[in-house]
């Protein structure tokens, strides 16, 4: 693939010469129909500089050009401070910091992490529509994952999807574990709709999460959490279902704000292939204070 943010290229080897110019596209690219679909209205799609019929069986050596016209931002830039922890042409990740809002809602119209990422782009001279991948709530820290572009959105999510994105997750919840490591396998969702608190009920969706306890203290602990699914509020259900609320966790857990703000909750590391290259990628982002000064409170 082509280094240049906007333009995916293929170029056709003797296991592929046979194929169609659309069996190339989904099959040996692995784009999406409905990308492929946008591509083709727009004549996006290029064989040695020319549009073809998709129904064109290829040769050796031919050179498939997809391009992906940049589309504009629906976010105002705000010159707010973001922590980068990896940056390439087709992928953004930062460490989001507790108490910021990932992107623009009714309730908070400005002052969120898609702002300062506009004005983040633009002050490096790059042009992107923002997408983000995963989504953080706004009282959690940690990593979140911003693709430049909808082909790289479609990989990360599928790799999502099939449980080939590692997701780590650290949190000092209430009490100490008898069992040190466990599973918790408990459907998840919302029993009244209006209602923005999620519940274990069997009617939710499947939602699987790992824990093993890092650190014993008094009465708490601190836990590393795997998440095999990604469902809103996945970890703050599953750690109250099972007896062990997050500290700080006003909706879920115990609130105490003695002790910290928020709840104690922060998304660590992310392991990954780039799409582009299928290179793998493994990101990592430190306890913040509030956490650190939990953790030090407890101690004591």
């Amino acid at each position: 693939m082509n280094s240049k943010t906007n333009i995916l290229t293929f170029c056709v080897a003797k296991d592929s010469v046979g194929l169609s110019l659309k069996e190339i596209l989904y099959n040996e690219m692995k784009l999406s129909s409905r990308l492929v679909r946008k591509l083709k209205s727009k004549k996006n799609i290029l064989v040695n500089g020319n549009k073809i019929p998709f129904h064109a069986i290829l040769r050796k050596g031919d050179l498939v050009q997809v391009i992906m016209e940049e589309e504009a931002n629906q976010f105002e830039p705000e010159p707010i401070s973001i922590e980068v922890v990896y940056d390439d042409v087709d992928l953004l990740i930062v460490n989001k910091h507790p108490g910021i809002v990932v992107h623009p809602t009714k309730g908070h119209p400005t002052g969120t992490m898609a702002n300062a990422i506009v004005y983040y782009m633009q002050e490096k001279g790059e042009h992107f529509k923002i997408r983000f991948i995963n989504r953080l709530d706004r009282d959690t820290s940690g990593l979140i994952m911003i693709a430049k572009n909808p082909f790289v959105q479609q990989e990360i999510s599928k790799q999502m999807q099939e449980n080939k994105v590692e997701k780590i997750y650290v949190a000092v919840v209430a009490g100490k574990f008898k069992e040190k490591k466990g599973t918790i396998n408990a459907p998840i969702g919302r029993v009244e709709p209006e209602n923005i608190k999620r519940e274990v009920y069997e009617g939710g969706q499947e939602s699987i999460t790992h824990y093993e306890v890092i650190e014993e203290f008094q009465d708490a602990s601190l836990v590393k959490i795997k998440l095999e699914t990604g469902r809103t509020h996945q970890i703050r259900v599953h750690m109250s279902y099972i007896g062990h609320p997050l500290i700080g966790d006003e909706l879920y857990g115990i609130e105490n704000k003695d002790f910290i703000g928020r709840q104690a909750l922060h998304a660590q590391s992310l392991v990954f292939y780039q799409p582009r290259t299928n290179q793998k990628i493994s990101v990592n982002s430190s306890i913040p204070e509030d956490m650190e000064s939990l953790i030090k409170k407890l101690t004591k």
